[in-house]
């Protein structure tokens, strides 16, 4: 099968299947490479990801997907390539940077505060919309008040948005899984990002979490027009939910392209699906 272009070879949008428009690459990856000391975690992989849309990296345990999620967000940098975000090269930055840039993301293994409320959680994502001084935050007084009050009015409208208005005043460590993830979700889209980076949103929920957990990742992406990229290893739930799919193995890339394009990628089949998924 011959692979995809990318859509900003051939053009700044394209549609994709259901009839949706999707705008310009918002970050484009250019020849990444990536290494601990000896070990080459990433290899001159190069992609795109454009505004509007869900894009899906996967590949088997030990791919580098994590690490890649790592460069997109700036935890790690590269010793190779460039990044490219929204139009500019992106020299290194420090986490809180990244944050102001719009991009925000949830963890493989959840990182919440376990002691604090689901509120107080979802409102640490609103730091970065926090402008006021620590003094005047905690006389809570003029400006800090009127900035106090619409954060934590934002916030509750995430609450409402992901339907955890019960568990609003429950410490999140005594929720269960499913509801944790929620939350961390909530924790990131309080800073209402541009670009969301999900690493695997899924993983240990049941049939039922996994079906409210894409529904409210699809009406992200539909109702606040947020970009989203994330890892996830089941594929049922990348071929529904992504609009195209770069697969990476051993620090490589092997395919890039629509769901339908990659599941019958023989590279992507033999080192990662096992079977045509038709």
């Amino acid at each position: 099968m011959s692979k995809q272009k990318a859509p900003s070879e051939r053009q700044n949008s394209y549609v994709t299947a259901d009839g949706r428009t999707i705008g310009p690459a918002v970050m484009e990856m250019k020849n990444i490479t990536l290494r601990f000391g000896g070990v080459i975690a990433i290899q001159g992989i190069s992609f795109d990801i454009h505004e509007g849309e869900i894009r899906a990296i996967i590949g088997p345990n030990g791919a580098g997907k994590s690490s890649m999620l790592n460069v997109i967000n700036g935890f790690y940098h590269p010793q190779e390539g460039k990044i490219i975000y929204k139009g500019e090269v992106r020299r290194p930055l420090k986490p809180f940077e990244i944050a102001h840039q719009g991009i925000a993301r949830t963890f493989q293994n959840i990182a919440l505060f376990k002691g604090m409320t689901t509120l107080d959680n979802i409102m640490t994502g609103r730091l970065t919309h926090m402008n006021t001084g620590m003094l005047s935050q905690a006389l809570w007084w003029g400006k800090a008040q009127r900035e106090e009050t619409e954060n934590r009015a934002f916030a509750e409208r995430i609450i409402d948005f992901l339907e955890i208005q019960s568990i609003r005043k429950v410490p999140v460590g005594r929720l269960p899984y499913g509801l944790q993830k929620r939350v961390e979700l909530g924790r990131a889209l309080a800073a209402e990002p541009s670009l969301l980076l999900l690493d695997e949103p899924m993983a240990g929920m049941n049939v039922e979490e996994k079906e409210d957990m894409s529904r409210f990742i699809l009406d992200v992406n539909e109702e606040f027009g947020t970009t989203i990229a994330l890892i996830e290893h089941d594929m049922s739930v990348v071929m529904d939910l992504a609009d195209r799919v770069v697969v990476m193995d051993y620090g490589k890339k092997i395919g890039d392209g629509t769901p339908d394009e990659v599941r019958k990628n023989q590279a992507v089949i033999d080192a990662y699906l096992g079977v045509s998924h038709d």
